[in-house]
């Protein structure tokens, strides 16, 4: 049997598919969607557990949605950033080693093939082609002596990303308080702890949801990376409730 390949083996979709960029963003929306939803279910958490009304609940996670949001993109931008630089700094030592020391940094290229199972005259023939230019020789070392990519990330990007999914995914467990503020619950809801327990729900469904998107771009089932992230996010969730509980407690 044979089974569908994800992508096609035409010689310009390889080209095509080569010259794309490879840095990935999934983690950056992943780790912005989970702390989004867990930072502000927590507040809902604490909020709910004194007694506060849903006023308090909305203004207290709105402002976590902007400024958590925003400290956690700021701090992705500048983590991002640093990369680059490193990489920068790296590259310029490796010229200068390369100009300075030239048979050294020619027999860590070949420890490296020889490492990937390259022996031989295959091997000096490699390490001559890879030597042969200072680009190609540079980006090796980097990618293999200090596990650099050797394309830049783009920290703008990769910010912006970590801030749009913390304000839509951390926007949920704020929902019903929202459409209770506004009037338009109707009988659904009767006191705080029905809204307490519909923000739970919503925060259960924005954890499935997430680990449901994440699959598009893993080896996994739709449902089973929902029920991970769900297991994760609810135990996080959880542990903000126990605090949340606890603190109220103090102030009762």
């Amino acid at each position: 049997m044979t089974t569908k390949l994800e992508h096609s083996h035409d010689p310009l979709e390889i080209a095509a598919r080569l010259s794309e960029s490879n840095q990935n963003f999934l983690k950056d929306g992943i780790y912005g969607a989970i702390d989004g939803a867990v930072t502000t279910f927590a507040i809902v958490a604490g909020v709910a557990g004194a007694g506060l009304s849903p006023t308090i609940v909305i203004i207290l996670g709105s402002a976590n949605l902007v400024g958590d949001g925003f400290s956690m993109a700021a701090s992705n931008f500048l983590g991002t950033r640093a990369e680059n630089q490193r990489a920068d700094q790296l590259r310029q030592v490796e010229q200068r080693h390369i100009e300075q020391c030239p048979e050294g940094e020619r027999e860590e290229i070949r420890q490296i093939l020889a490492s990937q199972g390259f022996d031989g005259d295959l091997l000096e023939a490699a390490t001559d082609q890879i030597t042969s230019n200072p680009k190609t020789w540079i980006e090796t070392m980097l990618r293999h002596e200090y596990g650099i990519a050797v394309e830049p990330s783009q920290p703008a990007r990769a910010a912006t990303i970590t801030f749009v999914a913390f304000v839509v995914f951390g926007a949920i467990p704020l929902l019903p308080y929202v459409v209770e503020s506004l009037g338009a619950a109707g009988s659904l809801v009767s006191n705080s702890h029905d809204l307490f327990v519909f923000s739970s729900m919503m925060t259960a469904v924005a954890f499935f949801l997430v680990g449901a998107l994440k699959s598009r771009f893993v080896q996994q089932r739709w449902w089973l990376a929902g029920l991970e992230t769900l297991i994760v996010g609810a135990a996080a969730a959880a542990l903000a409730f126990a605090v949340g509980k606890l603190l109220a407690s103090f102030g009762a």
